[in-house]
């Protein structure tokens, strides 16, 4: 698994995005439309929506601290040193964030107060945040590569896929055979029959 994984951050910040996105999600839908459900709904809702953010603000803890250690180890160019810590800032805004709202939601729950529209605003803030910095974040891997092991070469120009009955692989010819090959095709037939005249087609079934 290292081999593969050189380091744990892709691991723990999938959870961090789920949590904290179910949870956002939840508590706007209920703040919205909480005059069309049930008191039991409502509260079902505020249940796991609180506990969404909860488990979501422990485990970003460990997501940070995963995210520092591939800041300093992964393999790094200057540009791709730049878009790292352009994803590393966000991440920073949206751990401090989220994990705010969520000691905050602690206090709200014990003292019994419903969701009001500020703290929507504050999830939705924290939120938008999130995604950015997850945008980020994929801009640093599948635009710049960091943490890939390797990267397939382009064949360039001529790369050909040849898919025979039973074969297991790819055959990539170059350019120059394909080339070959579309010359030693012989095509004078054709001319013969488009000189033929002929417009009658059957379709035999």
């Amino acid at each position: 698994m290292p081999e593969i994984i050189p380091n744990l951050h892709p691991v723990f910040v999938h959870f961090t995005v789920a949590l904290f996105s179910l949870s956002t999600g939840l508590l706007v839908f209920l703040f919205l439309f909480k005059k069309h459900l049930s008191s039991s709904l409502q509260q079902q809702l505020k249940t796991v929506a609180f506990w969404n953010l909860w488990f979501g603000a422990v485990i970003t803890l460990v997501t940070v601290a995963a995210g520092f250690y591939a800041y300093n180890t992964v393999a790094h160019d200057g540009p791709s040193h730049a878009a790292m810590t352009e994803h590393r800032n966000w991440a920073l805004a949206a751990a401090t964030l989220f994990v705010s709202v969520a000691i905050w939601s602690v206090f709200r729950v014990q003292a019994g107060k419903i969701v009001s529209g500020l703290f929507v605003t504050a999830l939705l803030v924290a939120q938008l945040v999130l995604l950015s910095a997850a945008w980020h974040g994929g801009e640093v891997v599948y635009r710049y590569g960091l943490g890939v092991m390797s990267l397939p070469q382009s064949e360039g120009e001529g790369h050909a896929h040849f898919h025979g009955e039973g074969s297991a692989g790819h055959g990539h010819g170059d350019g120059d055979d394909q080339a070959t090959k579309h010359e030693e095709m012989d095509f004078g037939g054709m001319d013969e029959m488009m000189e033929g005249g002929s417009d009658v087609h059957d379709h035999g079934h």
